[in-house]
């Protein structure tokens, strides 16, 4: 540092000068804990399951990752065929804790940004998520409504799959959406609710901190039907850093899984058998 930062104050060595930094990785080369008492192996394995490679490495080994040498790779997904019970509130064998449906607009024109409606499962207790569907929205470039028909096409998608509640990003074009979108449920009698979401972080951001550690810890999973969307695609050409062709997907699903879920509870619960004692005097 300068002399001439600290000339008009009291003191004369510069504050930190000759400072010497101290790192300590959690872990040292041979793998041993650098705090065993308070970090055991089995602790640290655990963490970085949780949070992924490249955090871990970042904030726990002190090797901070290029973000050029971020990716999002779809193989690291888990692909399934099942549908949503919504009886036993599973798919497949897991027992289902949450969901969402997350609507990031646009205009939905021919070389606008994507229109993307999404919807995601949560099996919170191991820390999976579900992207369960997909559904990239267009209008032709005459429709005089564009919106009120892209509203229908939400509510046609929260039928479907039998949700009432809907997150819409509502920066830029989005911000009257809320009240188009009530609006043409209450002409088909539909009961919705829509939750307003501002987003001030960077999308690349959202991106990785979101997506990212699911993916590099294999608990993101994604329903067979998405593969025919350009979900895959996107994902394989993203980057953090300079422009990708097109990501309106992948910030949708970031969105949806820091949206607040849905508590997702059995349907099909069978009712017990009580039956009442009426042996009794009253005296």
């Amino acid at each position: 540092m300068s002399d001439i930062v600290y000339k008009n104050f009291a003191f004369s060595t510069p504050f930190l000068r000759g400072y010497k930094t101290l790192e300590i990785p959690i872990v040292d080369g041979d793998g041993r804990p650098a705090w065993p008492e308070m970090f055991p192996l089995r602790a640290i394995e655990t963490l970085r399951d949780t949070v992924g490679a490249r955090h871990f490495a970042s904030q726990m080994l002190l090797k901070p990752v290029p973000p050029d040498r971020i990716r999002l790779d779809p193989g690291a997904m888990h692909f399934y065929y099942d549908d949503f019970n919504p009886n036993n509130a599973r798919i497949g064998d897991v027992i289902i804790t949450g969901a969402a449906i997350y609507w990031d607009p646009s205009s939905g024109g021919k070389n606008t940004d994507g229109s993307v409606c999404v919807i995601i499962y949560r099996d919170d207790k191991n820390h999976r998520v579900f992207i369960h569907d997909v559904m990239y929205m267009t209008v032709p470039e005459q429709d005089e409504h564009p919106m009120a028909h892209q509203c229908d096409m939400v509510l046609d998608f929260m039928s479907h799959h039998s949700m009432r509640k809907v997150c819409v990003e509502t920066n830029g074009i989005g911000n009257t959406l809320p009240e188009i979108l009530r609006d043409c449920a209450l002409r088909r009698g539909y009961d919705i609710i829509v939750q307003r979401v501002v987003n001030n972080k960077r999308k690349s951001d959202r991106i990785i901190d979101t997506i990212e550690p699911l993916l590099s810890t294999g608990r993101l999973y994604c329903a067979e039907r998405v593969r025919t969307t350009l979900l895959l695609s996107e994902m394989i050409g993203w980057s953090p850093v300079g422009y990708a062709t097109h990501d309106d997907g992948i910030d949708a699903i970031a969105g949806a899984i820091m949206a607040t879920p849905i508590p997702i509870h059995p349907m099909g619960r069978v009712g017990r058998m009580y039956s009442a004692n009426t042996k009794f005097k009253i005296s």
